[in-house]
């Protein structure tokens, strides 16, 4: 008979071995199977820290919200394949999935609706910080100081959290950033600003913000809006990336929601997150103003000749086609064929995905297409400008971020995020007075 040690079944460990020392690490198991070494007490135990520069090897937290399988080109939200979502539910719909982890009944939904059509207007006073701004600023500079200057005007973010407030500053927030991005974009252009309208669904609502006049509202064409809004979807959320740890770093140091959201928009303004998609738009104009058709392009890549890149290729977790990718390839077909419009940037893109994915340079090194690669024709097509492509991104995942700062918020034993270093700096100097320095 087997004893109850022989029985027991014990928990999978690490063995790190350090200066003659064994220690067992836990070893944490996902949901999906993903699997890590808990390293929480190791500089405890062991006085040393780990260093993994880029965090590429970092899990920061566990979370609930969004799992990807990068090998295998999977995403899903809250346990939904980004595929089913795409084709069947819409940006308001999964903006709830993610913030409360299950999809809403028709009353959840209408009421979810409700609250931001209730609180998509701005404060008056924050007209006066607006105005401020010059005709030159760019619309993401403008979208995280209005965001963070928000949060003056609703002093209740700095209370006790509670479920009830929550609610509300989380609709708010969805709700005003298209309003702050539309008028961010009317200012650019010198025109005047156009106000939400109550009988507009979101996103058909922030395009008549951004394309009304005074005189006419712009003609709401369902073709655009299901584009659009299919573009928030596929942006809403994506596990720990550069802006969501900046959201849950923020919060941790239990900051207000808006400031949270302000940082996650400044992260995300840096060229290599929210400005990959603008940086294609770029390189296909660029491409199309030589008249050539890609291939030099794909072959000074091969070769590293002066530093070029096939932007829009290429993803920090996906080693297989992003799964994004391929509905926003086809989204952008269907789009422009229901506008009966051709771009010839569109017919680069295809000869440049055709022979990068046909080429053993890219296959070797799993260089797919990401979702930056056609959703700037997308942008083009519905006629934004280039500068507007990461105030898109950051009015999509801001259902994301809000999920993520949730995450914190509700946590029973968060902690304030506080990562380490590995000191490479002068060793013990002492002063010297300036008459002596030479």
């Amino acid at each position: 008979m087997a004893t109850e040690t022989e029985t027991q079944q014990t928990a999978p460990v690490a063995r790190l071995e350090l200066e003659g020392r064994v220690y067992e690490l836990p070893i944490v198991v996902g949901s999906e199977g993903e699997k890590a070494i808990d390293i929480s007490r190791l500089r405890e135990l062991t006085g040393y820290i780990t260093l993994d520069d880029g965090y590429a090897n970092t899990g920061s937290c566990t979370s609930a919200i969004t799992f990807i399988d990068g090998e295998k080109g999977i995403l899903r939200y809250r346990g939904y394949p980004i595929e089913e979502l795409a084709e069947k539910s819409t940006f308001i719909e999964t903006a709830w999935l993610l913030i409360y982890g299950e999809l809403p009944t028709r009353a959840q939904l209408q009421r979810f609706s409700d609250l931001l059509t209730e609180n998509q207007d701005l404060h008056e006073d924050l007209k006066h910080h607006f105005e401020g701004f010059p005709a030159t600023a760019h619309p993401m500079a403008i979208l995280s100081s209005m965001i963070n200057a928000s949060s003056c005007f609703y002093p209740g973010l700095m209370g006790p959290a509670n479920r009830e407030r929550f609610d509300v500053h989380a609709a708010r927030l969805i709700s005003q950033v298209r309003t702050i991005a539309a008028f961010a974009y009317r200012k650019s252009r010198g025109l005047p600003i156009i106000y939400p309208r109550k009988k507009y669904k979101y996103t058909a609502n922030f395009l008549h913000m951004l394309f009304s006049d005074v005189y006419e509202d712009y003609p709401l064409r369902p073709e655009v809006v299901r584009a659009l809004d299919l573009i928030f979807l596929l942006h809403a959320d994506h596990e720990q990336n550069c802006s969501t740890s900046t959201v849950r770093m923020v919060a941790s140091s239990q900051a207000n929601l808006f400031a949270s959201a302000a940082a996650g928009v400044c992260a995300l303004w840096g060229p290599l997150h929210g400005g990959a998609n603008q940086a294609v738009i770029e390189m296909l104009e660029e491409i199309h103003a030589s008249g050539g058709d890609g291939r030099e392009l794909i072959e000074a890549v091969k070769s590293k000749k002066g530093g070029r890149r096939l932007m829009g290729f290429g993803h920090r977790v996906y080693k297989n086609y992003d799964p994004r990718a391929r509905i926003i390839k086809k989204a952008c077909d269907d789009l422009l064929q229901a506008l009966q419009l051709h771009d010839p940037l569109l017919d680069i893109a295809r000869r440049l995905e055709e022979a990068a994915l046909n080429d053993p340079y890219f296959i070797e090194r799993k260089l797919y297409p990401n979702v930056d690669f056609y959703s700037g024709i997308i942008m083009r097509a519905i006629g934004l400008p280039k500068e507007m492509f990461p105030v898109i991104f950051a009015i999509g995942r801001m259902p994301g971020w809000i999920a993520n700062f949730r995450e914190i918020l509700f946590a029973p034993k968060a902690k304030i995020y506080r990562p380490r270093q590995i000191y490479t700096g002068s060793t013990v100097r002492h002063y010297v007075p300036i008459e002596q320095r030479g």
